[in-house]
């Protein structure tokens, strides 16, 4: 099982992933592109990396912009792993 980081350890893996903000007990970020189709692309980037990492974020689509959420729900709060992927997906182009 998954280890639940601490507060510092939240705030400080928060400042390694620009773009992402705590609520409450997970990270998420949004981001707009071009139009439709250019965020189902970048949904399935997404969906692509986070199947590979075996963890899989909260995906909302809305037109040209996708939000993504992340947290360890078999954990119950933040985890290595959440961050991880995000920065991940921070790489994406």
């Amino acid at each position: 099982m998954a280890v639940l980081l601490t507060e510092d350890q939240i705030e400080a893996r928060l400042a390694t992933v620009p773009g992402w903000s705590r609520q409450d007990n997970s990270i998420s970020m949004a981001r707009k592109l071009s139009g439709f189709s250019g965020a189902m692309l970048y949904a399935a980037a997404v969906g692509y990396l986070a199947e590979s990492a075996n963890h899989h974020p909260d995906i909302l689509v809305q037109w040209n912009t996708v939000t993504l959420t992340l947290s360890t729900h078999s954990a119950g709060g933040l985890t290595e792993s959440d961050f991880d992927l995000a920065d991940q997906i921070g790489r994406l182009p």
